[in-house]
């Protein structure tokens, strides 16, 4: 629920409040909607394990399945309880796969179960997603689904690793991952998301130069909004100016005029004027837009243009990605379709590179 509305993540419920506070709708449901209706379409016969309402039960049920509820929550707010007692209970029942919506927060739910001998798959629907559990999108983890459950696949199962981010220690803009541990997963190249990768030996230098091009190169009047990320905080550093390092902040004119800012709050500084996006490249995943800068919300990518969108990275970054495309999840099917193609990618001092992105 946090990403747009500027938050780093919705662990706990102290922290789901303040998103609601905020404006904060969840997306859950609306995902669940999509990977199953996938699912439903490939395996209409599926026999269906669920927990009650909203945390799968009404889902479920949108798109025809007729499912056996094996928990029904006492609250409204849903807690990792609640997650887990689920989890237990189809375990116990033999289920084939563990299909679960949400994040990195979520998946580590999950990994506690202690229900480690059956596959896991994370539809992505929360901030953090470093994790190498889920889908690349909605759809693609519904087709995975799919493939894994049908009797004559030959789909692949990996262990996969379930990280997380520490959500305080971001707020105090400190980067804290932990390796919570590994669970087995389908695989298919094409549909599965890889656990995030950091900056190779080497990169520094070419990262700076580059950094420092993009600062020179801003023009006066003109809105640049600077996403989350090591790789862009490096624009910022050669500006002379604070920067908020996985939050997305806003220069004009040389001066910072919106730190760590929400979906609305660059909306607010976009209006009647000229904007640029300067964004980063996950590494490991090759995600764009999608995973961890929601507040660069697909309205913003609209308002913004695709021709305004400054994307920087380390020729090293993209080779390892080993020919897979640049990824967008933005939740909205007409932006995606929009960013779909090719995009120049300033990978050295002199030197851009074209390279697919996808849907």
């Amino acid at each position: 629920m946090g990403g747009r509305v500027g938050l780093k993540g919705s662990d706990g419920a102290a922290t789901v409040q303040e998103a609601r506070r905020r404006g904060a709708q969840p997306q859950a449901s609306e995902r669940a909607h999509i990977a199953l209706s996938r699912l439903a379409a490939a395996m209409p016969g599926l026999r269906v394990l669920t927990a009650g309402e909203d945390m799968g039960e009404t889902a479920a049920r949108a798109v025809g399945f007729t499912p056996l509820v094996v928990h029904r929550p006492e609250e409204v707010d849903t807690v990792s309880a609640d997650t887990q007692v689920s989890v237990a209970a189809m375990s116990k029942a033999g289920v084939d796969l563990i299909l679960f919506v949400g994040g990195d927060g979520t998946a580590r739910d999950v990994l506690a179960s202690k229900a480690q001998h059956i596959p896991m798959l994370g539809i992505p629907a929360g901030v953090k997603m470093h994790s190498a559990v889920f889908g690349t999108s909605p759809q693609n983890a519904g087709q995975l689904a799919a493939l894994h459950l049908a009797r004559d696949s030959a789909a692949a199962v990996r262990e996969a690793e379930v990280m997380d981010l520490d959500e305080d220690a971001i707020r105090e803009d400190r980067v804290s991952a932990r390796l919570y541990g590994y669970a087995l997963s389908p695989y298919e190249r094409r549909l599965s998301q890889n656990a995030k990768a950091g900056a190779g030996p080497g990169e520094e230098a070419t990262l700076d130069a580059i950094a420092r091009k993009v600062a020179a190169r801003m023009r006066s009047g003109v809105l640049y909004v600077l996403g989350p990320g090591t790789t862009t905080r490096r624009v910022s550093t050669s500006l002379g100016l604070p920067s908020t390092l996985l939050g997305v902040d806003a220069v004009l004119d040389g001066r910072l005029v919106g730190r760590d800012l929400d979906e609305q709050g660059l909306l607010r500084l976009m209006a009647d004027r000229e904007s640029y996006l300067v964004v980063g490249v996950l590494g490991g995943q090759g995600s764009l837009f999608g995973r961890g800068n929601q507040q660069i919300s697909a309205e913003v990518i609209r308002r913004t243009g695709r021709d305004h969108i400054i994307v920087v990275a380390a020729l090293e970054k993209l080779i390892s990605l080993d020919g897979e495309p640049l990824r967008v999840d933005t939740g909205d099917a007409e932006v995606d379709t929009m960013l779909t193609g090719h995009i120049r990618v300033r990978t050295g001092l002199e030197q851009d590179t074209v390279y697919r992105v996808q849907a």
